[in-house]
């Protein structure tokens, strides 16, 4: 377990999701572990998008009292930050070392080494859906199940390249302005508003978070994942089952759907939400609920039975059977199931 020497904590606040923060330190430099939840159960890994964290990427999710309730009870949540992108984090160099996306990866073995941690659940967005892709690639025994939204797992088009380098410009010279929140498309049109509808209680709060970030630590990120290789091949030894959540108006849509069409049918599925953007956690997360506990029942997970369950969920800590979930079952659920929450 981890020597209290080599970690940092500080008591977070203003938010339900938060629990004990440390800074832990790796090979490649600290990294911020948010921890929620009873560490003797299971461990839920999360990592969030580019500059985004665990509050400002998955709150929604965790706000959503029946998802709440399902992981809460299965799991201790570990939330890390990409580095510099912690609540309070200090302005890094501009000159510093950019981190490849592997050195990421191993931040994450890291991290469960310095917990004290075996094979853990995954959940990460975008970026982070493909900082863990990779980590379960290179440290196969370490991860028993991947939910990943809106992922990746091929190397930047040029176009995306060159959007990514325009914004590197940007945050360079003008740090983070409203034209890098611009361009950070994490949300849907019908939540973003325009010039007659006003923007969304969440894309304003996500906006305001943004204000928070370090210009110079999300330029690192951003960089990292510019150079980032294509790990499509990879795919292929991976030895957990996947579930992929995927916004129908996620500006990498086709990114998931490629990486969903290399994975192997008989362990993952896809989930394909209409009318939402890359962070189907924040803008959709009741769409989430139901493939979530059909996925955590193969592993035997439910909800606790002082909770109300909806007439609507699969689990009921009464059905909970090792054959209603295996592989083969699981096979049935593999065609885009499209879902639309209001």
């Amino acid at each position: 377990m981890a020597d209290s020497t080599n970690s940092i904590s500080v008591d977070m606040e203003s938010t339900s999701i938060a629990g004990k923060e440390h800074l832990v330190k790796t090979s490649s430099g600290f990294v911020s572990v948010a921890i929620f939840g009873d560490q003797d159960k299971p461990a839920l890994v999360t990592y969030p998008d580019l500059a985004l964290n665990h509050v400002s990427c998955f709150q929604g999710l965790f706000l959503c009292p029946e998802a709440f309730s399902l992981l809460i009870h299965n799991f201790c949540i570990y939330h890390i930050s990409p580095p510099g992108h912690e609540l309070g984090a200090d302005a890094m160099s501009y000159n510093d070392p950019v981190l490849s996306v592997d050195d990421l990866a191993d931040q994450v073995a890291e991290v469960l080494d310095y917990f004290g941690l075996g094979a853990v659940m995954c959940m990460g967005v975008t970026a982070g859906a493909y900082i863990l892709t990779l980590f379960a690639i290179k440290y196969t025994q370490r991860v028993f199940g991947l939910i990943l939204i809106s992922p990746l797992c091929k190397k930047p088009s040029w176009t995306e390249w060159l959007c990514n380098k325009v914004m590197a410009n940007i945050l360079y010279y003008y740090g983070m302005c409203g034209i890098i929140k611009e361009l950070l498309r994490y949300f849907s049109k019908e939540v973003r508003g325009g010039a007659i509808i006003p923007e969304t209680e969440i894309v304003h709060s996500c906006r305001r978070l943004l204000g928070e970030r370090q210009s110079p630590n999300v330029f690192n990120f951003l960089e990292a994942l510019n150079g980032r290789p294509d790990i499509t091949e990879g795919l292929k030894r991976l030895q957990c089952r996947s579930l992929i959540f995927v916004g129908e108006n996620s500006p990498f849509n086709s990114d998931s759907l490629h990486m969903t069409s290399k994975l192997d049918r008989r362990f993952s599925a896809l989930v394909e939400v209409q009318g939402c953007g890359s962070i189907v956690t924040e803008e959709q997360p009741d769409a989430m609920l139901i493939p979530l506990e059909y996925f955590l029942m193969g592993y035997g997970f439910y909800r606790p039975t002082y909770m109300n369950v909806s007439p609507r969920s699969p689990l009921s800590p009464t059905c909970i059977s090792p054959e209603l979930y295996t592989p083969e079952s699981m096979g049935l659920k593999l065609k885009p199931i499209k879902t639309r929450y209001s």
